[in-house]
């Protein structure tokens, strides 16, 4: 009889939609129809999608951004779920709890290892793809923006854009990047010595928790607020859109891409930036992209020109930074200018959801805070970034508003003392091809233990690491225990914190993945 009633309703729903092929084409087995049956209630067919509906690999694929996790030796989703509005995600929920069926959500699809779609081990779980959830509404009067986690960055900073040219916010650099994941996890870009990450400019957010109740700043609480900004907020539950602050910028950006090969002095100029890139002023952002042999400087000044040159001559005259090296533009310009190397259409730079980018990946981070002998840099360039299967190293300055703010402010805990972030980052195009890059990558953070950050070696929670440790599951909820070995590296003292509040407001470890926050349950 259940049975014959989940698949009334789903009848009942295709002739109400306006198409019944995609729910008809993936009635799922008999084990999981009371979930569908629950589903159907309040979600329309058409945005429901079972292994077996003829759409489901280009759903699941569409905003996969590391083809390794196309293989079919992942775990995929049972279901995925492409909501329109809030009840949709609320129902999924409910109807998740109700028949054991997880729900793991996915904004943009970066996760660098994937684990909002996938998972490591046999699981019964289902996605909430928010790609459907995209809107973004300005005011410019009041100087802040409400923004959907099914948007991308891109679709965020294009909407600033066509209200004022002088307003911005400080997420990251990629505009394919989903809003959900950047903020989630904190979030930075060519703004963070100006204005800090991302989710400490979040003021309010609309989230779905693990009972499906719908919460705001307000009603949510103080400690839940602080663990999504920044704090791997898929595990306290699902954010549908977040308000954050607009901030100024001048009508006129610089821009400049200095490339220095080792034979020009790459070694003794990078030598030099690692002690002056945190000292400038918080208008100044200059960061280092490392490929083979050479170094391009990169960097964003809110400002002209005629006064980046004066300061560029007294602060680092090493670099030869001259008028000629200067690209002025409007900030909005400079977003595909940075990321693509170019400015000739806003809308197809900014809007492009079609990335058909999809190389296989591999990805690691480092903080450091001690400058590097230049013996170590001369070992980077001479030997590592040219070594078969080498990668890409890129290096983002700290210091300013990124390193005034506590580290218990947010979740994010990379502040005071913070010389500059390393991110590993390496590429290839066949699925056969990975030893030698996944050798390079695992032997060049090995190689560079002793020169960054220690007790904890930190991370950023944003470049996902799952070789940093997984969750283990024990009586189906996360341990603690596990989850310390990867969470103090990503949130060091603030980890303990993300748990008491998991605790409170997910005791039962709904929302969870390989690197989760596990609950903390604290007794009195």
């Amino acid at each position: 009889m259940a049975n014959s009633r989940a698949l009334a309703l789903v009848l009942l729903f295709c002739a109400l939609a306006s198409s019944c092929e995609v729910a008809l084409s993936y009635f799922p087995p008999a084990a999981k129809e009371d979930f569908l049956g629950c589903l159907v209630k309040e979600i329309p067919p058409r945005l429901l999608f079972a292994k077996s509906s003829p759409a489901y690999p280009s759903v699941l694929g569409q905003t996969i951004r590391n083809s390794r996790w196309s293989s079919p030796d992942n775990v995929k989703p049972l279901y995925i779920i492409t909501p329109t509005n809030t009840s949709h995600i609320q129902s999924a929920v409910v109807c998740g709890r109700r028949y054991n069926v997880r729900i793991r959500v996915r904004s943009g699809g970066h996760d660098y290892e994937g684990l909002s779609y996938r998972s490591l081990q046999p699981e019964n779980f289902a996605v909430v793809d928010l790609n459907k959830m995209r809107a973004v509404w300005v005011d410019g009067k009041g100087r802040t923006a409400w923004v959907d986690s099914g948007a991308q960055l891109g679709e965020l900073y294009y909407a600033i854009s066509k209200y004022s040219r002088t307003l911005a916010f400080p997420a990251g650099v990629c505009p394919t990047i989903g809003v959900g994941g950047n903020l989630a996890g904190g979030g930075f870009g060519m703004l963070l010595r100006k204005y800090g990450i991302a989710a400490e400019n979040v003021i309010d957010v609309k989230l779905v928790d693990a009972n499906g109740k719908l919460h705001d700043k307000k009603s949510m609480g103080d400690d839940h607020f602080w663990a999504v900004r920044g704090g791997s907020g898929e595990s306290f539950g699902i954010v549908v859109a977040w308000q954050v602050k607009l901030l100024p910028v001048p009508p006129t950006v610089t821009i400049f891409k200095i490339p220095k090969s080792v034979s020009e002095g790459a070694v003794d100029i990078i030598t030099k930036w690692q002690l002056v890139a945190p000292q400038l002023p918080a208008d100044l952002m200059i960061r280092i992209i490392a490929q083979g042999p050479k170094a391009t400087f990169e960097a964003l000044y809110l400002g002209t020109c005629k006064t980046l040159t004066p300061l560029m001559q007294s602060k680092f005259p090493e670099l030869g930074m001259n008028p000629s090296h200067c690209n002025e533009m409007s900030w909005i310009e400079s977003i595909p200018f940075v990321h693509l190397g170019h400015r000739d259409s806003l809308e197809d730079d900014l809007l492009n959801r079609n990335n058909s980018f999809k190389p296989f990946a591999e990805y690691k981070s480092d903080y450091v805070y001690e400058p590097f002998p230049k013996s170590v840099w001369e070992q980077i360039f001479g030997t590592w970034l040219v070594k078969p299967g080498a990668g890409i190293m890129i290096f983002d300055p700290y210091g300013a508003t990124i390193s005034a703010t506590p580290e218990s402010a947010t979740p994010f805990p990379h502040r005071k003392g913070v010389l500059f972030n390393i991110q590993y980052v390496n590429y290839w195009f066949a699925p056969g091809a990975g030893a030698a890059p996944l050798s390079w990558s695992k032997e060049i953070y090995n190689y560079m233990e002793p020169y960054v950050s220690k007790n904890p070696r930190q991370a950023y929670a944003n470049y996902r690491d799952i070789d940093l440790g997984r969750n283990e599951v024990v009586n189906d909820v996360s341990t603690y225990s596990s989850g310390k070995v990867w969470g103090q590296k990503y949130f060091k003292n603030n980890f303990e914190r993300l748990a008491v509040t998991k605790g409170k407001v997910d005791p039962t470890d709904y929302f969870r993945n390989e690197q989760s926050i596990p609950p903390l349950i604290q007794k009195y």
